[in-house]
């Protein structure tokens, strides 16, 4: 089709990031927590499957920094920016919520939305609460694999974020994991998905240098850009 012409006098948009668009690819992006559920402990508190054979708390609330500012505010605004992001790039982005004022899903409606949908990556996003002085980022995939995704595509999933990450500047945890990895076997919304699935920590909000990062809307901002790039980059 041939291009219509623009007018000198209209600037022209700046080229998109060189992502590799997979038009149609379905990614869910999953935000971590929800804003009302510290009101309804009993909903959060139900028990769910686990993924391995027993059962865990629906959710949590979530943590904060020591200002007061919410993970599950953090994963929210993260999340819609890495929708907007991989959208304006072809991919169809599901949320596994709508807004940051209800309650759940579970973690085990979190962890089968990649399986009902036919999901290429699904991707959990949060931000950790331990003691200051321990920073940085970890990315964790469910081990030992329960399926096909898990033993291979979800560790490169993974990988692929860890290294994206580092790539952009952020600092590998120095608390937990290995080299920006943490395999683990009790993370019912790893477990349960039969899509490459990983899901991201951005960081410890309860020390200082990270919650700074945080906080900030150019840090939300480069983590969003991040993780789209990851998921680009492993569905390229």
């Amino acid at each position: 089709m041939t291009a219509t012409p623009v007018s000198a006098s209209v600037p022209r948009p700046a080229p998109a990031s060189p992502l590799s668009p997979i038009a149609g690819q379905t990614v869910v992006i999953d935000p971590g927590h929800n804003g009302g559920g510290a009101a309804h402990p009993d909903q959060i508190n139900a028990q769910v499957p686990d993924g391995r054979g027993g059962t865990k708390a629906c959710n949590t609330t979530g943590t904060n920094a020591e200002d007061g500012y919410s993970e599950h505010e953090f994963n929210w605004d993260v999340g819609q920016r890495v929708r907007d992001l991989l959208s304006a790039r072809g991919f169809h982005v599901i949320m596994s919520r709508d807004s940051d004022d209800g309650v759940g899903p579970c973690v085990d409606e979190r962890g089968t939305l990649g399986n009902r949908v036919g999901a290429a990556a699904v991707v959990s996003i949060h931000a950790d609460g331990a003691p200051a002085g321990a920073h940085g980022f970890h990315v964790a995939y469910s081990s030992p694999a329960l399926n096909d995704a898990q033993s291979g595509p979800s560790v490169q999933l993974a990988t692929t974020l860890r290294d994206t990450m580092v790539g952009a500047g952020f600092t590998t945890s120095t608390y937990v994991g290995s080299d920006g990895l943490n395999p683990r076997a009790d993370l019912a919304g790893l477990n349960l998905s039969e899509r490459p699935t990983a899901l991201i920590e951005c960081g410890n909000m309860r020390d200082p240098g990270d919650a700074a990062i945080i906080e900030s809307p150019d840090g939300r901002a480069r983590f969003a850009q991040a993780i789209a790039n990851a998921i680009a980059a492993y569905l390229g």
